[in-house]
C-alpha cells in the first residue's frame, strides 16, 4: 500500500497483472460540519483521448449509477468507511474510452455558502475489486482547499496496453459546473 501525492501515478496493471476490477474510493471528515459530507456527490466521467466525456451518458453518479455498457457503477451504498465507491470492471470498459476520472462537487454548496475547504480529510483509495485489498491511496487531498466546491478527485487511464491510477486534486470554485466545462458533460 503506497501513499500518492498530486500528480503522482502508478502502472496498477503492471505490477498486478491478474488485477481485473477496481473500486475507487472516497473518505471524508469534516469535523461537525456534517452539511459538506452529506452534500458532497461523488461521480465518474468515461473520457475519450481527449479528456471529453464520450456522452452525457458516461457521467455515473447518483441519479445515473451505471455507464451505458455496465463498465462502470457507482455503488449505493459504499462498503467500510469510505464515503461513496465506484466500481471498474477494466475489461469492461469501451476500446474508446481512454480514461475514467473520478470526481467531486457539493450538490448545494454556492448556494449554501459551503465549500471543500471546511473538509479535514479527503483521501481516494484504490482497492483491488476481487478481493478489497488496498492497492494505494492518495495524501489528505483537503490540505490547502479554500472556495473550491468542485474536485477532480484522480482518474484510471489506458496506458501501453495497461491500466494506471493518477491522483489528481485540482479544484473547481465553480462546482459540477467547472467540471461539465473541463471534461465536456452536458448537465
Amino acid at each position: 500500500m503506497a501513499t500518492m501525492r498530486r500528480g503522482a501515478n502508478v502502472a496498477l496493471t503492471r505490477e498486478i497483472p491478474q488485477l481485473t476490477g477496481v473500486v475507487l474510493g472516497v473518505r471524508l471528515h469534516a469535523g461537525a460540519e456534517r452539511a459538506v459530507i452529506e452534500n458532497a456527490v461523488v461521480a465518474a466521467i468515461l473520457c475519450n483521448g481527449h479528456g471529453q466525456a464520450l456522452t452525457s451518458e458516461h457521467f455515473v453518479f447518483f441519479n445515473q449509477l451505471a455507464s451505458p455498457d455496465l463498465s462502470v457503477t457507482q455503488l449505493e451504498r459504499a462498503l467500510g468507511d469510505d464515503h461513496e465507491q465506484i466500481e471498474i470492471d477494466l475489461g469492461a470498459v469501451p476500446a474508446d474510452v481512454a480514461r475514467i476520472v473520478m470526481v467531486m462537487y457539493l450538490n448545494d454548496g454556492i448556494a449554501a455558502r459551503r465549500s471543500f475547504g471546511q473538509l479535514r480529510t479527503c483521501v481516494v483509495r484504490v482497492l483491488n475489486l476481487a478481493d478489497d485489498v488496498e492497492l494505494v491511496h492518495s495524501e489528505n487531498l483537503a490540505a490547502g482547499l479554500t472556495t473550491e466546491t468542485g474536485l477532480a478527485l484522480g482518474e484510471m487511464y489506458r496506458h501501453q496496453g495497461g491500466w494506471k491510477f493518477k491522483v489528481i486534486g485540482q479544484g473547481y470554485n465553480d462546482g459540477v459546473a467547472g467540471i461539465a466545462k473541463d471534461y465536456g458533460v452536458r448537465l
